[in-house]
């Protein structure tokens, strides 16, 4: 039987996953390479052969996207498999394009065959759009199950941006642990929320092995509760979906792969940002719900937020530090250091754009719809680097970092700064008490 050559175009993440449980050990399928795209400095490697298997003993090689119609052709590529996320309908589409002229058919793999069962009931928590609130649903989520005694493990969509081999499978517990995995900020941004709340985090490539240690962990598992990315649907088959709808970019779950996935296959979705938001981009976002999925239950939530000193603030010119994918990829405009400036009285906001140095301009040229916010990019030495160098050289009075970790663990800040925090609030009823009190009820946990 002759097998079918692969392509498998992807990001670092759901690519990997997609090989893992739909082609790895197949011998019907010839996986020839993966594409990468949106993440930095990945091409150029290879798919170990140790996470590949048997019938790849060389390893896959990983190519930039941008050699795909060549690599089709040179291969004798029969399908590509798209496997990354957070795009509108006409990128995906234009990918297809690209795909089928070069002569090869082009498919989305789906749920049914991507998702692994757990011994363990699983709680996804999803959503429409990078930089929705997944992170501070998570945290609720897991709140809310501590404190009925349950013991959650919390397993994060993957970022594998160093040795794929050593990542298979990341377990983080402590502070300490970031170092240890030598984790990027991105990767920080979403651990050390997790850790300092003190429930323990899995993370890696092969989420086979991940749940399975998950599973048995030395600390116990109740509860698996997955910590989606970008907006993603879950690589686990979920007993709860919870999704998260973001009315600041309404319409937007309409409109972006695979969102509009995660909006149809969740059992209850939250209405985030509502405190911010105008009114007209709330009432979008419900008709949106109201269309596409009318059974699910509906949570309408706020991300209200403080800082640590908003003397640093009040009157001052700042420049705002952001999450780095929520303003690249996930083309977010107002994040919560925009929220923290206009909330505390800033007299303004710099433009890094004059100051950015190395990959940070290589990030606002492949990203100029950034404008005057800062990303917090920090996916190697360098653009840590980078990062410093362009906060301090900035012509700011003063630095508000939005980001989810302590920026001044990582890098030295040498102008006055203040982090900002922010938790899910719901707002009447029902909420997500109602959610996880029937969730432990049906499953027979307490």
């Amino acid at each position: 039987m002759k097998r079918k050559n692969i392509i498998i175009i992807g990001a670092a993440g759901r690519d990997f996953h997609n090989f893992n449980t739909f082609f790895r050990g197949k011998e019907e399928f010839n996986v020839v390479a993966f594409t990468a795209a949106q993440i930095p400095d990945i091409e150029g490697r290879k798919y170990p052969a140790g996470l590949a298997g048997k019938l790849y003993p060389e390893g896959i090689p990983i190519y930039s996207e941008d050699e795909l119609p060549e690599l089709i052709v040179n291969l004798n590529v029969d399908t590509c498999i798209f496997s990354y996320s957070d795009l509108p309908y006409g990128k995906v589409m234009a990918a297809s394009a690209v795909v089928n002229a070069a002569g090869a058919n082009f498919v989305l793999l789906g749920t049914k065959g991507t998702m692994i069962e757990s011994n363990k009931p699983v709680i996804a928590v999803c959503a429409v759009r990078t930089g929705c609130g997944k992170s501070q649903t998570s945290r609720r989520v897991i709140e809310l199950l501590m404190k009925k005694g349950l013991k959650v493990v919390a397993i994060r969509h993957p970022m594998p941006y160093g040795d794929l081999e050593a990542q298979k499978v990341q377990r983080f517990a402590t502070i300490e642990d970031l170092k240890y995995h030598k984790c990027t900020i991105e990767e920080m941004e979403e651990y050390e929320p997790h850790i300092v709340r003190g429930n323990v985090i899995y993370a890696g490539v092969d989420y086979e092995a991940i749940v399975r240690a998950a599973e048995t962990d030395a600390d116990g598992c109740d509860v698996i509760l997955w910590d989606g990315g970008n907006n993603d649907f879950s690589f686990y088959k979920p007993n709860l979906t919870i999704g998260i709808v973001d009315p600041h970019r309404p319409g937007n779950e309409l409109r972006y792969y695979p969102g509009e996935v995660v909006l149809r296959t969740s059992d209850v979705v939250v209405i985030n940002k509502m405190d911010t938001a105008p009114p007209e981009g709330i009432q979008i976002v419900r008709e949106s719900i109201e269309k596409v999925n009318p059974s699910a239950m509906v949570i309408d939530g706020a991300s209200p937020i403080r800082v640590d000193n908003p003397g640093v603030i009040r009157g001052k010119r700042v420049l705002v530090v952001e999450d780095g994918p929520t303003l690249t990829h996930g083309e977010m405009k107002i994040g919560a250091g925009v929220v923290a400036a206009r909330k505390y009285g800033a007299s303004g906001l710099v433009d890094p754009r004059p100051f950015t140095v190395g990959k940070l301009s290589d990030t606002f040229r492949i990203y100029p719809e950034i404008g005057h916010l800062l990303p917090a990019m920090g996916y190697g030495e360098q653009q840590l680097k980078d990062l410093e160098t362009t906060i301090n050289s900035s012509d700011c009075d003063s630095v508000i970092i939005g980001t989810p970790i302590d920026l001044n663990r990582v890098i030295n800040i040498k102008k006055p700064n203040t982090r900002v925090y922010y938790d899910l609030l719901e707002i009447g009823e029902p909420n997500l008490s109602n959610v996880i009190d029937e969730f432990v009820q049906k499953h027979h946990l307490v």
